[in-house]
């Protein structure tokens, strides 16, 4: 029993020398480590020795909206874009808007002060704006083009005369099948503002005398098929599957013959046939362009034979930043309305405004 005793006070007075000594070796641990934790440690209350770098400032026209930056540069005519051909092939963005457009303002005026050959004194005003919003994201892109123009003239001794007005709107969605071909579809409204009348019949008409309104006549067009784009200024859109209808929402020109119509109180005329589009820009010398479009439409149902024509050319001079001088030709034929080719030409100097911006989102 003694000896027992004897081992169990031993083992204890062991153990607590033991752990004893292993304190000491802890201290000795902690201390090291809190040493090595202070000679890397960052002075947080301070900047420890910053460093300051100079950020030279480069200006330009922006705009700021919600952290992006849109850029508003003044574009030359001959780099404002007709076709989708640059923003496809040369931005490599995934998800990528482009917005442009033109804004012209032409003026045609003469004035007689005692002028023996006679002549009455005018004055004429032409707006037009074209704007284009353009999408794409890998093989796929979606164009939508904005026209719209109006114009008027005042002569002495007679009443205001309208000699433009057109609403143009056109959205075409295309995916990539091959190299500058793809595959197509889209709609084309196009319209009136103002109601219209025949001059030469009425010199002085009244409302009843009118012989268009808005949606009378109002065209839309749908239709599927390849456009070929091989470069900027050259596109071709060729749609064997396309509906032409044409709208005349105004009971008082609703008569048989007139816009295609069959019968009198008709409101709607449809036709299903193929539409070729052709776009072209040819650049005649450093600061003169012409622009051409030519649309051609047969109507599978009825004489295939007959080709409906319409042809806008445009002829810009520039004479330098915001005057130039354009010559605007439209040619149109539809057997089913006039059975000859009617024609519009303009020509007038004015002040044009063409601006472009990238988003990247």
């Amino acid at each position: 029993m003694m000896k027992k005793s004897f081992t169990l006070l031993l083992f204890s007075v062991s153990t607590l020398a033991f752990a004893q000594k292993n304190k000491e070796i802890l201290k000795k641990i902690d201390s090291i480590s809190q040493k090595g934790w202070e000679s890397v440690a960052v002075d947080l209350d301070s900047l420890n020795e910053p460093t300051y770098v100079k950020i030279d400032k480069k200006f330009k026209d922006t705009v700021f909206i919600k952290e992006k930056v849109v850029v508003l540069p003044h574009l030359p005519e001959e780099q404002i874009p007709i076709t989708p051909y640059n923003f496809i092939h040369n931005m490599n963005t995934v998800n990528n808007w482009l917005f442009f457009g033109q804004n012209s303002l032409t003026f045609n005026q003469s004035s007689f002060s005692n002028w023996n050959a006679g002549g009455n004194n005018s004055i004429g005003v032409i707006a037009r704006v074209n704007y284009n919003l353009t999408f794409k994201r890998e093989r796929h892109y979606l164009e939508n083009i904005l026209q719209m123009g109006y114009g008027f003239m005042s002569q002495e001794n007679q009443s205001t005369r309208k000699t433009e007005d057109q609403l143009n709107f056109s959205s075409n969605y295309g995916y990539e099948l091959g190299k500058f071909y793809y595959l197509s579809t889209g709609i084309q409204f196009i319209t009136q503002f103002n109601r219209g009348y025949n001059y030469g019949a009425t010199p002085d008409p009244v409302k009843n005398d009118r012989i268009s309104k808005f949606m009378a006549p109002g065209y839309l067009n749908l239709g599927l098929g390849i456009s070929y784009n091989p470069k900027e200024n050259i596109q071709i859109i060729f749609r064997p599957v396309n509906g032409q209808f044409t709208f005349v929402t105004d009971p008082l020109l609703q008569k048989a013959g007139r816009y295609g119509l069959e019968r009198d109180g008709q409101s709607v005329r449809s036709e299903i046939g193929a539409r070729l589009n052709v776009l072209y820009r040819l650049k005649l010398y450093k600061d003169i362009n012409f622009t051409s479009q030519l649309n051609l439409f047969s109507n599978y149902v009825s004489h295939f034979e007959r080709v409906d024509i319409s042809y806008a050319g445009v002829l810009n001079m520039k004479f330098n930043k915001y005057i130039n001088a354009t010559v605007n030709l439209d040619l149109m034929y539809d057997h089913d309305q006039i059975k000859r080719m009617q024609r519009k030409q303009t020509l007038g100097i004015g002040m044009s405004y063409n601006f472009g911006a990238e988003s990247n989102k």
